[in-house]
Order: C-alpha cells, then structure tokens, then sequence
C-alpha cells in the first residue's frame, strides 16, 4: 500500500454534478493503470496545472479517478521493457501523465516506458523535481530562442511570470549565460530575490496585463513569457525588429488579444514551447544542459520541499501567487 491524492467525483450518486474533490487516500499496485514500467515515486512536484486539477478550477483532469503530478522521479521497481531494469533511476515529464494517466503525486507510479528518460548524471531525484517541468521547460524556451539566433550581444532578454517556476529558472539560466534579463513580477517586493537570481532589472507585471497598443516602445530583444493573454500581446509588442519570444504558459489567459503588427512590421518571431511530447533525443538533451548550467545553490533559494498531506492545501496557494520558486513533493512516507 501506498499514500497518493486522487481526484474524483465530488458527489458519485449524480451524474450531472462535474465537480470533483481531491483527497490523500491509500492505494495499492493493483490498481495502477496499465504500462510497461512501474516506478516507486521518491519526489514530484506541485506546478500551476497540478494546482488547478487538484482544486478543480479548471477540467484538466481528463479522466476520474486520476492521481495529478505531471513529474515524477524515481527507481523503477519492475520494467516489461529492456530499456529498464530495476534500481534504474529514472524521471518522467508530461505526456498526459497527471491529466489522461496517473501521475506522480503517489507512492508508485505505473507508466509507458516511451515517457520516461533516465535521470541525469550528477542530478538527485530532489533536484530533478525542483527543477520540474517548469525548468525543463525554461530550458526548451532557451533551447528554442538560441537556435532561432539569441545572443547575449542581442539586448535584453524579458522574463515574465519572474517568481514562478518557469520564470525564477529561466532567469537564472540566462543570467549564468550572460544574457542581460529583466523579470516582470506582480510582486514587487521579491525584487531582490529576483536580482539574487540574476535579473538586472525588475517591472511591475501591470504595465503588460493590459490592454495595449499594436506596437510599443522596443524594450527587449527576446522574451520568455509563462503568461499568455495581454501580457504577451504586449510583450511582443514591445519586442525588438527580429526579436523573438517564447511563449510557453497561460498564467493569465489562453487568449491571445494582440496584433499581427509586431511579426509583419518588425519582423518579431513568435516562437511556441510544447514540453508535452518532445522527442526522447530533445529531452535528454535539455536534461543535460540543466544538469551542467543551473547553479544548483540558487535551485536550493528556489525550493521548498512538502509532503503529499501538504499537497492539497498549497494548490490554492499556488494558484493565488502565494508560492515563489518551487514545490518539491516528497510521495514517499516519513
């Protein structure tokens, strides 16, 4: 037996109630979904979609029951597949898992073995969590804004979204690169956490959340936004002839009110992040360059660490910008 969060059906007696509650229970391997590897979970994290499955605030949860958890790192415990073997360490982002498949805020996790990758040299199952999905995906962002042709010699380079997961990493690996970067932050007073992390330059969130013009005053030569909506119709509004920004996250919104004007007049590329699927070849690769450029001390300022029973509380937390950095979850009891 294990301890796991499950989602489920707030009221089972009514079929037309498609509300659901989320509640820390205990399970055991036979009723783990199907897949070729099973994987005792050591750490997961609690990022912005698991928030909102967890409190139901938005359907991710594609399937009832679900464990959430869109990461997990572990030791396989049993593999059908010879890519595995157990006493593997191994770490799994995305590919539905925490959504349509049971992720990894559990004890054990039951998954394909296409999804998971071996963990990196040098890296613990602890910081591979707090790096997360939200790291990886800062460093496919990077990944992405570099092959387009970003140099540090190109101008500033914007992070909004600066003291969640996505954007306190991607500050810190741009920074370690050399790149001048300048964080947006609805919470002013964290300014020189953010300047710890390497941001030379804070703004308030307000001057991009609403609505504004076509084009603005050129700003930045890059941008990596975790926000969507007005902010990044304005951030890329404000961006430089040829820049580019990626765009990876919906903190605000999944609309997009802007304007073509910044791609047809200034030649600005907008570049989308799918850390969903990337092939097995794109994820090792990214893993490794965090593993070599994140200054694992500053990972630590990022982190705190929870225990399952604590994951359910800290998910209305989270989506009420009451969490800086990231939230490792210890699945395994104390």
């Amino acid at each position: 037996m294990f301890n796991a969060i499950v989602i489920d059906k707030a009221d089972p007696a009514n079929p037309g109630d498609k509300s659901t509650r989320s509640t820390l229970t205990r399970l055991d391997d036979a009723q783990l979904p199907q897949g070729e590897v099973t994987v005792r979970v050591d750490y997961s994290t609690l990022n912005y979609k698991d928030a909102l499955a967890i409190t139901g605030r938005s359907p991710i949860a594609r399937i009832l029951p679900l464990v959430p958890g869109i990461d997990l790192a572990g030791i396989v415990e049993h593999s059908s597949d010879p890519r595995y073997a157990p006493g593997d360490a191994v770490l799994l982002n995305g590919w539905g898992v925490g959504e349509s498949h049971w992720g990894g805020l559990a004890g054990k996790a039951r998954v394909k073995a296409d999804w998971l990758i071996p963990l990196p040299a040098g890296i613990s199952a602890r910081q591979a969590m707090a790096i997360g999905t939200a790291g990886y995906t800062s460093m496919l962002c990077i990944i992405a804004l570099e092959r387009a042709g970003l140099r540090p010699q190109a101008g500033p380079v914007l992070v909004t979204g600066a003291n969640g997961g996505v954007g306190s990493i991607a500050i810190a690996l741009l920074a370690a690169a050399g790149y001048q970067v300048i964080a947006a932050t609805g919470r002013p007073q964290e300014s020189e956490h953010l300047q710890r992390l390497g941001a030379s330059e804070v703004i308030d969130r307000a001057s991009l959340s609403e609505p504004g013009r076509a084009l603005g005053k050129e700003r930045w030569a890059a941008a990596v936004d975790s926000v969507g909506s007005h902010t990044l119709a304005n951030v890329c509004a404000q961006t430089h002839s040829d820049g580019w920004v990626a765009a990876c996250g919906l903190a605000q919104g999944m609309d997009f009110p802007g304007s073509v004007a910044p791609f047809i007049l200034r030649g600005v590329s907008l570049l989308g992040i799918n850390s969903v699927t990337r092939p097995y070849a794109e994820r090792v690769s990214a893993w490794a360059r965090l593993a070599e450029q994140l200054d694992f001390s500053l990972l630590d300022s990022l982190t705190r660490e929870i225990g399952l029973d604590q994951a359910i509380g800290a998910a209305d937390d989270l989506l009420a910008g009451r969490v800086r950095g990231r939230l490792v979850v210890a699945t395994q009891e104390s």
